[in-house]
């Protein structure tokens, strides 16, 4: 199928009515994707028994690149298939971890890529959210 809607089993459920990705033809959009695990809990983000908040950017950036990468698999590609990314930063203080851990993932070579600060993110511990385009032609039938 060249066009569909992909919720991808194991993932975080979407926080609203929409898929993981969707499918145009070559191409494949990823929805706003965080460090949101299965469970609800948030990767790089912890509360100690005061409740006091320790958010990581470098951890938050690993654990979305990672849950993009599970995504495009499932629509049949990878990281190195993405040709766009959109990042959001609640604040540009985190910029420089999350370009460390996004060099470890692409370099020059790769996506072209915007970045920009927002006011806030659907929850208090989510520093970024990053949503990207890839090109993955579907896969021929027997292939």
């Amino acid at each position: 199928m060249t066009d569909e809607a992909i919720l991808v089993e194991g993932k975080a459920k979407p926080r609203g009515r929409f898929p993981h990705v969707r499918r145009a033809g070559d191409f494949v959009f990823v929805s706003g994707t965080s460090s949101r695990r299965p469970d609800g809990t948030f990767a790089g983000a912890s509360a100690d028994p005061m409740g006091v908040t320790d958010l990581d950017i470098r951890a938050q950036t690993r654990a979305v690149i990672e849950n993009i990468r599970d995504l495009l698999k499932a629509a049949g590609g990878d990281l190195a298939d993405v040709v766009n990314v959109t990042t959001y930063l609640v604040s540009m203080n985190d910029f420089g971890g999350y370009n460390e851990v996004y060099g470890e993932y692409f370099d020059e070579t790769g996506p072209a890529r915007t970045t920009v600060a927002v006011h806030q993110l659907p929850h208090p511990h989510l520093l970024i959210e990053i949503s990207c385009v890839a090109h993955i032609p579907p896969k021929e039938a027997g292939a």
